[in-house]
């Protein structure tokens, strides 16, 4: 009985270890969800992070990306990640704000970067790393900045004065500051998902919105705006975050991997950024639907004039010391 005892007790043993070893040999998984279609910087970025992590992770990773909202829609992905559904996100900065981290709506500030070169002094410098610290606590950590670029206004109407958006409805991301913004030009902000921006657009739920061009043209909201102004008047960036505990749980060679392999998917998701949306502006152009607007340099200062002062009324909001911070860091830039 003894022999028989002790020999099932090694064949349990070794079905443990078996069982174990397979385990072993199954790779992570990383849930990249995010809202906009694969062809924007940000998918292609995405792309690039799921082929460069499964490479030099040697197969103990894997990468599944989700994107055009196929998980979450906007207020939804947050939520998922923290929960641990999904493992990492790429949400606009905005998005930030209604979780608790009021300050990432700094970047929503009309016209608070004068250049891409200011941009990056802020995003890859001491507030950037800064402001991911802000993230901790609600069980985030945030890897890298994504660029997207600056932001076009479109309508079914032309928009060459401040006076042309007055009762407009204008679709934003949930930000404060983007709602001071649009009422600021007589604008009715209307909060919503962008996944439904397109059908509102085309029913006339809204009548216009903001966005990068490459944004605009992947969701083809072209073909339902008669109208666009090339106002660079906003930002729009992404911050590419993981779940805290998961991240945390990694070991330790595989998050050192992950993280060269963010590295280089940033660096070329930024790289792409202006390509990608130079190549959506000629690409609506081409398409004719829409019709595009450069405004004079004395309609730019009217803009600027009619939005500037949501700065001073956002800066309790985002926080004065940190939008101090931006200016010196904006005014050091060298903005061709």
């Amino acid at each position: 009985m003894k022999f028989v005892s002790l020999l099932c007790a090694t064949v349990a043993a070794g079905c443990l270890m078996a069982a174990t070893a397979a385990t072993a040999q199954e790779p992570i998984v990383i849930k990249f969800s995010h809202v906009v279609a694969p062809e924007t910087p940000k998918g292609k970025g995405a792309e690039k992070f799921k082929q460069l992590a499964e490479q030099r992770t040697a197969g103990k990773v894997k990468v599944e990306v989700y994107p055009n909202s196929q998980l979450y829609k906007d207020k939804e992905e947050l939520e998922a990640l923290q929960l641990g559904a999904v493992q990492m996100l790429a949400p606009s900065l905005a998005k930030f704000g209604p979780l608790g981290a009021k300050e990432f709506e700094i970047f929503d500030l009309p016209y608070i970067f004068p250049c891409k070169a200011a941009l990056v002094k802020v995003t890859t410098g001491t507030i950037g790393k800064q402001l991911f610290q802000k993230l901790e606590n609600k069980g985030i950590t945030g890897l890298a900045y994504w660029d997207n670029g600056f932001k076009i206004m479109s309508a079914n109407k032309p928009l060459h004065a401040t006076a042309d958006f007055k009762g407009l409805k204008m679709r934003i991301q949930s930000s404060k500051v983007l709602d001071a913004q649009m009422r600021a030009l007589g604008a009715l902000p209307q909060v919503m998902a962008f996944s439904e921006v397109y059908q509102a657009l085309q029913t006339g739920v809204v009548d216009g919105t903001e966005n990068p061009p490459s944004n605009m043209y992947t969701q083809k909201m072209h073909e339902v705006q008669s109208h666009a102004t090339l106002s660079d008047h906003g930002y729009l960036g992404y911050a590419v975050i993981v779940n805290k505990k998961f991240w945390d749980g990694l070991p330790g060679d595989v998050r050192t991997q992950l993280d060269g392999a963010m590295k280089e998917a940033t660096e070329y998701a930024n790289n792409i950024a202006q390509e990608e949306n130079d190549k959506a502006l000629e690409a609506m152009k081409a398409a004719g639907k829409t019709k595009f607007y450069e405004l004079t340099k004395d309609e730019r200062a009217s803009w600027r004039q009619a939005m500037l002062p949501v700065h001073e009324d956002m800066a309790s909001r985002v926080g004065k010391e940190l939008l101090a911070s931006i200016k010196t860091e904006t005014d050091a830039a060298k903005c061709e």
